[in-house]
């Protein structure tokens, strides 16, 4: 089934139940961002439907009239703009069984697909490492494997029991062999990635202790800007894209203008509410960075109204891998975009407010990445140190090494090598120590 539409126009509908105890701001919210998943997959979404149920119907999602309606609209007896295509699918804002997935399109006429499935898709479209691609087929693998033996049921007698050939055993089910398949693959992916997660932890630690480099990680909600934010702190071009999910493999980059210590900068891929689990657990290795890093920068898109829903969800993942911890400078991007001058400057005294240790800004104003910077500089330079450094005429080899890696004070030359008074990190200037 195709997922994702290139070179031409697309057009499908959006459709939602909204259950007890969500309130009409949380509800738009999720389906305003299912919008945003849809465009990213390549379609237009040209009508929402909704509505108001004590729970999703267990055959088919939606109840039978509002299944109606969206086929009347598809098949164009409510279509209000005849330039409007063809509609190709349905995408519902839930998680649905197999049967209701086929139900739902019996009765509408079209297409569906549930919102975890559009996630799995926009991931494995973006995904680009060895590391992605398998973190994504892992959490796709484990989305499927329970529900093998419903979809044999509704494939038919080629879903039933079979004798066994081929290297399945006897009596062994298409479903069983398919499900003893997808263990195995989820083994050697995971054995896979267990050797990429120890090659990279190598050479983040080689590249840190030969540099001196601390470390910020940028996280936040997918599309609140942090690879602008990125490519702006750094100087680099990195990807930007106003899709949601445009970064999905962890981008390294060297802080710019340098400092002292170096400071390593990494965006990390986006969160969004309801992820889907096996993509929280299978990424927890990719934002590994934010774990190993010394510093967070929240990033939050301050021009969304539902700016405080982000605020959660990045604080509830950063809790489900054990970062919750790690010090962060609350990032509201975007406020360029808030309204006219007069509404920036109120709604900056609210956030900072009600934030008092936050930065408010636009990646796209210099003066505000200066201050951004200043901050990130500031945060680490409070746990530099002072020393006195002796350096053999010998080993003036090291000379530049300890001029990138360290703020050299004063320097005095002695008949058998030079002196310098120095300030950096315990790190380096162990290593320098005793030369």
């Amino acid at each position: 089934m195709q997922t994702e539409v290139k070179g031409k126009a697309a057009f499908a509908v959006v459709a939602a139940v909204q259950l007890p105890g969500v309130s009409d701001i949380e509800f738009e919210a999720s389906l305003a961002e299912l919008r945003d998943l849809s465009k990213t997959l390549g379609y237009k979404v040209v009508r929402t439907f909704t509505q108001k149920r004590t729970a999703f119907d267990t055959s088919a999602y939606l109840g039978l009239g509002k299944r109606v309606e969206i086929r009347d609209f598809i098949n164009g007896s409510e279509v209000p703009d005849s330039s409007i295509g063809t509609i190709d699918r349905v995408f519902v804002d839930h998680e649905i069984s197999p049967s209701q997935a086929r139900n739902l399109e019996n009765d509408v006429g079209c297409d569906v697909m549930d919102r975890t499935m559009v996630i799995f898709s926009i991931f494995h479209r973006n995904a680009r490492s060895r590391a992605a691609k398998a973190q994504v087929e892992i959490a796709r693998l484990g989305y499927m494997a329970p529900r093998l033996r419903e979809m044999a049921k509704l494939a038919g007698p080629q879903g039933r029991q079979r004798s066994g050939t081929g290297g399945r055993g006897a009596g062994e089910s298409h479903t069983e062999l398919d499900k003893r398949r997808i263990r195995d693959r989820i083994a050697e992916l995971q054995q896979e990635i267990a050797a990429m997660d120890v090659e990279r932890k190598t050479q983040r630690s080689r590249r840190q202790e030969r540099q001196g480099l601390a470390s910020v990680a940028l996280v936040g909600y997918t599309n609140a800007g942090k690879s602008t934010l990125m490519r702006a702190l750094t100087g680099s071009e990195v990807l930007v894209e106003n899709k949601l999910f445009a970064t999905l493999d962890t981008t390294v980059r060297t802080l710019y203008p340098e400092s002292v210590p170096h400071v390593l900068v990494s965006d990390t891929v986006g969160f969004i509410k309801n992820l889907p689990h096996g993509l929280v657990a299978s990424f927890k290795s990719t934002l590994e960075e934010a774990l190993d890093a010394s510093l967070l920068l929240h990033v939050i898109d301050a021009s969304d109204p539902g700016f405080e829903r982000q605020l959660e969800v990045t604080d509830k993942v950063l809790a489900e891998i054990s970062a919750e911890t790690v010090p962060r400078i609350r990032v509201f991007n975007k406020v360029d975009q808030v309204g006219d001058a007069v509404i920036q400057t109120e709604f900056e005294i609210m956030l900072r407010a009600q934030y008092p240790d936050c930065i408010v800004m636009s990646a796209r104003r210099i003066d505000d990445v200066a201050t951004l910077h200043k901050a990130i500089v500031a945060f680490f330079r409070k746990d530099l140190i002072e020393a006195e450094l002796f350096l053999p005429w010998s080993a003036q080899k090291l000379r530049g090494e300890i001029f990138s890696s360290c703020e050299v004070l004063e320097e005095r030359a002695d008949i058998e090598g030079a002196f310098l008074r120095v300030r950096g990190t315990r790190g380096v200037l162990e290593k320098y120590t005793g030369l």
